[in-house]
């Protein structure tokens, strides 16, 4: 296939992002490189701590970080009072499962791609609560199967139904949008972990009928490390859904022996935050206003095409994407090469990748009958010419040996 033709705007995004200057940055599903202005909000707040003091620059700060949760609602198709903030996607998803009161006997219906920090959350609570896992089953073409997870719905009545939107080793894009429909006809509780889909495409979480959504800062939506936030739903917080653990920034010490809950999804956070970080994750979400999620959605996932396409051509490199519908994740099999040397190599050239292993998502890693793989994810701002190079480095590693 052809590359895809720069767009206009592709000088000022790469001008935008300093980075782009010194690297092949083709690892945006592990942490895109953040726009400048992310860089000067961050360090702006570190010193104004510095200068007036943690608690008086957050206060300062106020009106900024309230506007952080409206321009997040508009992302997300949210309101701000739906929103919560968190360190982490996984930390955000561990607050909606410690929602529900889980007792022996109650079931989780999930995927077999489902990430593996969420398979493990899943098997942690079956040992200590005794609840049982259902992974519903993929069609033939790849991904989880819409007409079995409305089966087993109707037949098992799950506690919950969670499930990685974009699975974090492969190009996958699950069918959410088919997955909420069945849950909200059947009133079943849904958790959506959209780690890997805030930031490369466009999320709807009316369109979704989720409950619960994850997702994280650092990822495709361009913001630092070390926060993420929880779209928590109106139907949620009305029926009082609030996580295990409430501190007293979720909910008031009323009276010696009694609390009262906050009245919106900030009963999901915690007192204590990074808000350097937090501002942070306020300046990406308005960088990627900005540039359009439509715009960064089919820049990237025809940039992720091309990249298949390209990488196919390498000798003895298979590619491992199956599914309806491909994302800005590819996901490669190095001729039979360790995927972590492979990655090393490349970054040793100046290239990031990423190399997700067995452990990172066991059951479609054991399909595809790899141990190992280099994952390559580009976004908006990435050209094709950085695949090329990247192709060809490959190939060079691969056909010399210096990858083994």
């Amino acid at each position: 296939m052809m590359a895809p033709a720069d767009p206009p705007a592709l000088a000022r995004w790469r001008a935008d992002t300093p980075g782009c200057a010194r690297r092949v940055h083709l690892n945006n599903a592990g942490a895109a490189l953040t726009p400048r202005v992310v860089h000067q909000t961050v360090t702006a707040h570190l010193d104004l701590e510095d200068e007036l003091g943690g608690y008086e620059a957050a206060e300062a700060r106020s009106d900024a970080l309230r506007g952080l949760y409206q321009d997040l609602g508009h992302l997300i198709g949210a309101g701000a009072r739906n929103l919560a903030l968190v360190q982490s996607s996984t930390l955000a998803f561990a607050q909606a499962l410690l929602a529900f009161d889980f007792a022996p006997g109650d079931t989780i219906l999930t995927s077999r791609a489902d990430y593996a920090s969420n398979q493990i959350m899943y098997l942690s609570l079956a040992r200590r609560r005794g609840i049982e896992i259902i992974r519903a089953p993929d069609t033939t073409e790849g991904g989880i199967d819409p007409d079995a997870v409305r089966s087993l719905v109707a037949q098992r009545r799950p506690s919950l139904v969670a499930l990685t939107w974009v699975p974090t080793n492969s190009g996958l894009v699950q069918p959410a949008e088919a997955i909420g429909e069945i849950c909200r006809a059947a009133e079943v509780p849904y958790l959506v972990d959209a780690c890997q889909a805030v930031g490369q495409m466009p999320v709807d979480v009316e369109a979704l009928h989720c409950d619960y959504l994850a997702a994280t800062s650092r990822k495709f939506l361009r913001g630092p490390r070390g926060i993420g936030f929880l779209y928590v739903s109106d139907r949620a917080l009305a029926a009082g859904a609030h996580p295990l653990l409430v501190d007293m920034h979720g909910a008031s010490w009323t009276d010696p022996d009694a609390f009262a809950l906050a009245p919106d999804a900030r009963r999901f956070e915690t007192w204590e935050m990074p808000y350097a970080l937090v501002l942070g994750l306020g300046a990406a979400v308005a960088y990627a206003l900005e540039v359009g999620i439509s715009t960064a959605h089919q820049r990237a996932w025809a940039l992720a095409a091309y990249a298949r396409e390209r990488l196919a051509r390498v000798p003895g490199v298979r590619v491992l994407d199956r599914g309806p519908a491909l994302c800005a994740i590819v996901t490669v099999q190095p001729a039979g090469r360790d995927g972590a040397g492979v990655k090393l190599a490349l970054r040793a050239r100046g290239i990031n990748t990423s190399s997700p292993d067995r452990e990172d998502a066991v059951i479609d890693m054991d399909e595809k009958r790899v141990s190992s793989a280099l994952r390559i994810s580009p976004h908006y701002y990435n050209t094709a010419e950085e695949i090329d190079v990247a192709a060809a480095a490959l190939e060079e590693l691969l056909s010399s040996g210096l990858a083994s």
